[in-house]
């Protein structure tokens, strides 16, 4: 009687400490999407487009997400992921971005932090190293689709173009 009840404590710690062991060195195991991920974390779903192939997200919160290439989707302005963006995650923020840029005044400058810092503001801040630039929240609502890049550029001469023709039509006075 006596042996059954030093067993079964020693057996309980035992299993313990095994399902502590393997948690702390297998990389936390998610089944939502990125999208969920960031809403979870008190950040818009859109922030990353629809197309991404997966993400890995470690304990201490360090972020990659990965694309099946490099490519390009439209907020308010141009922006660019690389094949792998990095970041840490925390709530309310990405800080540390690596693999993300932006489209400002024809150059491309690398994102480096995206925070929310009150979500009831409707504000989103990016920090573009020489400046930060806020946006609506509600641009970032919905994942935008991301194109290779490529594409992206021969859309918007496309509708540079027909905007041009439009322009050509009008009647002068």
């Amino acid at each position: 009687m006596a042996s059954f009840s030093i067993l079964l404590p020693m057996q309980v710690i035992y299993t313990t400490f095994i399902y502590i062991s393997f948690s702390l060195f297998l990389p936390l195991t998610h089944s939502n999407s990125i999208h969920e991920l960031l809403i979870s974390q008190g950040l818009p779903a859109g922030l990353f487009p629809k197309n991404v192939k997966s993400y890995d997200l470690d304990q201490d919160g360090h972020l990659q997400v990965h694309m099946d290439q490099p490519c390009m989707a439209k907020f308010e302005t141009r922006v660019f992921f690389d094949s792998v963006v990095r970041a840490n995650l925390s709530y309310g923020g990405l800080i540390g971005l690596e693999g993300l840029s932006q489209e400002e005044l024809f150059l491309w400058l690398p994102v480096k932090d995206i925070i929310v810092y009150d979500p009831s503001s409707g504000l989103i801040l990016f920090d573009i190293g020489v400046a930060h630039k806020q946006f609506s929240l509600s641009l970032f609502e919905d994942p935008p689709v991301c194109r290779p890049q490529g594409d992206l550029l021969e859309e918007v001469g496309r509708k540079e173009m027909v905007q041009v023709q439009r322009e050509e039509d009008k009647p002068s006075f």
